[in-house]
């Protein structure tokens, strides 16, 4: 399903037949110049761009003599260019076309999760804009808390994909480099001109110095990113699923006509959207793992990267690009309930106004100690018989000694706890 989903677009970067496409354009374009310094014919380079191609199959097949996917490739565009082929990786190493052609992979693959993450912003600031107001309970440990509205919650996460835009933005520019220097980066067979041009030329910049690969932190950062952008995502996801549960249900993901949520139960409408997303968030993550391992090879470099890179770096961004799909449709069909919100801000019977108590008692004149005994005292009472807060207060003679009838109730109000809402909405 993910990769029929993707396939259209994300999952196009990363076939197979893209890989070879990238590396044939980085070869031609270090052909081209290689003849601008003179080191080849013009006349060649118009012959190789004329004729240059490959055949998959035929790829295939002469890699399982060669065992090496690159020569495999190179041997089957010089059969289709003929004896100008010659003059094909000149000077180069295998990972001078590999790794540059996996950067500008990379590179536009960035640029869709980039594009995703403006467009779940837009989505999360509209949303919450039109939730601004829309008063529910805050929870910490899962308890009730005290009053926030829903649309803060949302800001909260539309911040946060903010951050996750400047920090895709930053990886990207930091994986957006190419090398050709050879095999132990010292472009001992190469001139650092044909870097200079293949870079310029396809929109990268070569790196300042390199072994016979680019260094591994620069992947590991593009893909330690994704997963703080999918553990950006569970987190929300979570939120959404806490939020769904049925002694709660102040939200729900979109149930549509249909739709079964279990194959035993008619009554289900599973959040399972949202648990898919923090499901598919733990590969992200353990891929990034991976990626820090990648970062030590032996001397200038060895093979340990290369398999693990070919699973880790296309699943996470098709894994990224497809949560963050799927997290814009669950957002812009977001389902609410102020009227549950509200329900739920009342079944506490008054305790989540016990910090205004306290408070009021202290400016009174109460040591702060001997107030919180006296208001837990009576939210305790509250919490195990089920009666109403606010009432107990008002029959504590200790505490009616300090606040008087109109104090207490004054301490039962909305307002203080919204007053800063729009404050906080014009600081984003």
């Amino acid at each position: 399903m993910i990769e029929r989903y993707t396939l259209p677009q994300m999952g196009n970067i990363w076939t197979l037949e893209n890989r070879y496409r990238k590396i044939l354009d980085v070869e031609i374009c270090a052909c081209e110049a290689q003849a601008q310094i003179g080191n080849i014919p013009q006349e060649a380079v118009a012959v190789i761009k004329e004729k240059a191609r490959f055949d998959m199959a035929r790829v295939e097949e002469i890699e399982k003599t060669t065992q090496h996917d690159v020569i495999a490739l190179l041997t089957n565009v010089a059969e289709y260019v003929g004896e100008e082929s010659r003059y094909i990786h000149l000077g180069l190493t295998s990972y001078d076309v590999v790794d540059t052609a996996l950067s500008l992979m990379i590179k536009e693959a960035s640029e869709i999760v980039e594009n995703d993450l403006f467009e779940l912003s837009e989505m999360l600031l509209g949303q919450a804009q039109k939730y601004k107001n829309t008063v529910m309970i805050g929870r910490t440990h899962g308890i009730h808390a005290e009053p926030m509205t829903f649309g803060l919650k949302l800001a909260l996460w539309f911040k946060e994909t903010g951050r996750n835009s400047i920090r895709m933005k930053a990886a990207r520019e930091c994986i957006s480099v190419g090398k050709l220097s050879g095999a132990v980066g010292t472009y001992s067979q190469i001139s650092p001109r044909i870097e200079e041009y293949v870079c310029a030329n396809l929109g990268l910049v070569p790196t300042a110095i390199s072994t016979q690969i680019i260094q591994r932190d620069r992947h590991a950062q593009i893909l330690t990113t994704l997963a703080i952008i999918a553990s950006s995502l569970d987190k929300f996801a979570t939120e959404i699923r806490n939020l769904a549960r049925t002694d709660i249900r102040e939200v729900e993901e979109y149930f549509g006509k249909g739709q079964k949520g279990s194959s035993a139960m008619p009554h289900k409408r599973n959040p399972v959207i949202c648990e898919r997303i923090s499901g598919l968030a733990r590969i992200v993550r353990a891929n990034a793992l991976a990626g820090l391992e990648n970062v030590a090879l032996w001397h200038e470099r060895d093979i340990t990267h290369s398999s693990v890179e070919r699973l880790i770096i296309p699943q996470s961004f098709i894994l990224t690009d497809y949560m963050l799909v799927k997290f814009k449709e669950i957002i812009q069909t977001l389902v609410v309930y102020p009227e549950n919100m509200e329900k739920n801000m009342d079944k506490t019977h008054g305790l989540i106004y016990s910090q205004r108590v306290l408070l009021a008692m202290a400016q009174k004149g109460m040591l702060r100690e001997d107030a919180y005994r006296l208001v837990q005292r009576n939210a305790m009472k509250s919490l195990d018989e089920g009666v109403s807060f606010k009432d107990l207060l008002k029959k504590d003679k200790e505490i009616r000694h300090v606040l008087s009838i109109k104090e207490i109730d004054t301490c039962f109000n909305l307002k203080p706890y919204l007053r800063h809402v729009d404050y906080i909405f014009n600081r984003l």
